[in-house]
């Protein structure tokens, strides 16, 4: 069967990758895997970030490493398990925090963040219903006094790109106050940033808009991508075999088993995050909050239209090393300290956040392979540059001028 270009998978940045295709008349197969609502797309805290123009991949994050491990309280957690995955991702992540490479990268990722919410609002546009972003940006809270002078200073004195913060105003803490029972030290706000009304239906609008314009979509497990001639194909599992004049793999943190034997380096990690949601009432968490970081704890809560989420924990694993509970205890033991209105029958998941070393995505396009192009590897980004990373990717097959370089994302800061 041939198709003129096929996207494999099917979170944020695969929909985005396939809609922009599709709605330039190129005939377009999306291929995902198993249940779409299950991946790291649908299941983050819905923040679009657009504020996080410093790449993780820094000095400053190499130095907090120690307070921020999960057995010391924090939400970084290196499982002994996962040792021969971690540790050679973190060598290579102390690299990558070098000044002149986190320069580089903090430049690369701030333009590409400048245009991210420009692009969410174009693909916002394309589907019907209510909006899907809401641009009510977020709040940064602290429980302890010292904490929150030191987070205030370092937030109001940072780069944060479109974004901007300012002390929280008297009327927005007796907001804050009325619904967290727990005393609040300090709090500021952040202006451009936003988040997603809803993940379940984000994604059924996406897919809404995709097939209103001709898509095609299907599930199927891909477990290869045969090479001949000069081009790639698209093999199943179940023996099915598809060509195309365009193949973008989006596949997240399982990118890399598609890419590494084409020859791409490809230093992966599976960067895992766990949530908690329970369905909430309006007198309990009026939906028009915006989310709220609890900084001292690590862990973002969301309001969305129905549910209530409490997201946190940086594990370094992979992606087939059985879920810790101890990860979802501890994200309970949060919520009842704070008196949140999430109870422990709230449901439980677990996502991957498809991560590189130097914290910046892979976008663009394959040297091994005329028809190949990716777009993977946006950490703790995906939902905020999944819309850009569309537009970029159809600029690239179409020929046209992307709306950002992507020379900096290229797959060749690797392999050199």
């Amino acid at each position: 069967m041939t198709h003129h270009a096929i996207i494999v998978g099917g979170g944020i940045v695969g929909l985005a990758c396939a809609i922009r295709l599709q709605e330039r008349g190129i005939s377009t197969l999306l291929i995902e895997r198993d249940s779409p609502l299950r991946g790291a797309s649908w299941g983050n805290a819905g923040h679009v970030a657009v504020e996080q123009v410093n790449p993780l991949a820094s000095m400053e994050t190499v130095r907090s490493f120690p307070r921020r491990l999960f057995w010391r309280g924090g939400a970084l957690a290196l499982p002994l398990r996962d040792v021969a995955r971690w540790l050679p991702f973190s060598l290579r992540l102390l690299a990558a925090a070098r000044p002149t490479r986190f320069a580089a990268g903090q430049t690369a990722l701030k333009t590409l963040l400048a245009e991210a919410m420009p692009a969410w609002r174009r693909i916002d546009a394309l589907c019907e219903g209510p909006k899907r972003l809401i641009e009510d940006g977020h709040f940064i809270v602290w429980e302890n006094e010292a904490r929150a002078r030191a987070g205030r200073a370092a937030w109001l004195g940072a780069d944060c790109g479109t974004a901007r913060f300012r002390d929280a105003t008297p009327d927005e803490l007796a907001m804050l106050a009325r619904f967290i029972p727990r005393p609040i030290a300090g709090a500021i706000y952040c202006e451009g940033s936003g988040h997603i009304a809803d993940p379940t239906r984000l994604e059924e609008d996406l897919r809404a808009a995709f097939l209103a314009v001709g898509g095609m979509a299907m599930q199927g497990y891909v477990e290869a991508l045969p090479f001949a001639d000069g081009r790639v194909a698209v093999q199943l599992t179940d023996g099915r075999r598809f060509d195309a004049d365009h193949v973008v793999i989006a596949t997240g943190a399982a990118s890399d088993g598609l890419l590494r034997p084409l020859g791409h380096h490809v230093p992966l990690i599976a960067e895992r995050g766990y949530h908690v949601q329970a369905p909430v009432s309006q007198a309990d968490w009026p939906v028009e909050t915006p989310p709220i970081v609890f900084e001292d704890r690590s862990m973002i809560v969301t309001r969305f239209e129905k549910d209530l989420r409490a997201a946190s924990i940086v594990e370094f694993s992979s992606l087939r090393s059985p879920p810790d509970p101890r990860k979802w205890r501890r994200l309970r033991r949060h919520v009842a300290a704070l008196g949140l209105p999430i109870g422990r029958d709230a449901a439980r998941w677990i996502g991957a956040r498809p991560t590189l070393p130097d914290y910046l995505p892979a976008i663009g396009r394959s040297d091994r392979a005329t028809n190949l192009l990716y777009a993977f590897g946006h950490q703790h980004l995906g939902l905020t540059l999944g819309p850009i990373s569309g537009e970029i990717i159809a600029a690239l097959v179409t020929g046209a001028a992307p709306p950002v370089d992507p020379t900096p994302f290229s797959l060749r800061r690797f392999e050199g």
